[in-house]
């Protein structure tokens, strides 16, 4: 078993992951969402460490949709934190997020934004030098529509791109005390849903040469 743990939603992902890192390390296709992604991810971490292998690093990766003007559709993501950008309550006024509603830290789960490790982070923004560094966005429901990318962008103006996995990946990997990075590559804008924009096969590829590129 290696010690790297490489997590993705669905096995198109981890095929490609895998066509392009080979069996150095882990990869594992654990379901869409962040629920599921946390829970399978937590299940094998904690079976790894019972088996007195446990993993040192957890990487979520897979496909995802860019904001316009930060990142085009195949290029390249590194999360810098993982942020839960639907978790929360409506009200009134706006969107107040989970951590602003008054619960205790622990219940939080590492709250809604997640840092990713600084040195994961610029081991690989030093091995992808064309990658867009910057937060991902972990949400519920895709974004479909000018509306809800606005306001995606008002409370995140810094955010590169929108996916489903990364911040349910990082509380199982926080919980384990284990260091934590999101790789994405692009295969659609964030915005009004539209099919055929979409460029799954450019952005698989991209991920098999991000993968090839991974530094650990």
């Amino acid at each position: 078993m290696t010690d790297v743990l490489v997590v993705t939603a669905v096995p198109a992902e981890a095929e490609a992951v895998r066509a392009g890192r080979g069996p150095t390390v882990t990869v594992a296709p654990v379901g869409v969402g962040p629920a599921v992604a946390g829970a399978a991810t937590a299940r094998l971490l904690a079976l790894a460490e019972a088996a007195g292998h446990p993993y040192r690093v957890v990487v979520s990766a897979g496909v995802a949709g860019g904001f316009p003007g930060q990142v085009q559709v195949g290029g390249t993501v590194i999360g810098t934190s993982a942020i839960a950008a639907d978790l929360g309550a409506d009200s009134p006024t706006g969107f107040i997020p989970v951590d602003q509603l008054g619960m205790p830290a622990e219940l939080l789960g590492g709250g809604t934004t997640i840092i990713a490790d600084p040195t994961l982070v610029a081991a690989l923004r030093a091995a992808l030098p064309a990658a867009v560094a910057g937060p991902v966005l972990t949400v519920g429901t895709v974004t479909g529509t000018v509306a809800g990318t606005d306001a995606l962008l008002h409370r995140h103006p810094d955010a590169v791109a929108e996916a489903m996995e990364g911040h349910g990946v990082a509380v199982a990997a926080a919980h384990a005390g284990l260091p934590f990075v999101e790789l994405r590559t692009i295969s659609n804008p964030v915005g009004p849903r539209d099919r055929n924009a979409w460029r799954l096969r450019e952005a698989l590829t991209a991920l098999t040469e991000a993968a090839a590129a991974l530094p650990f």
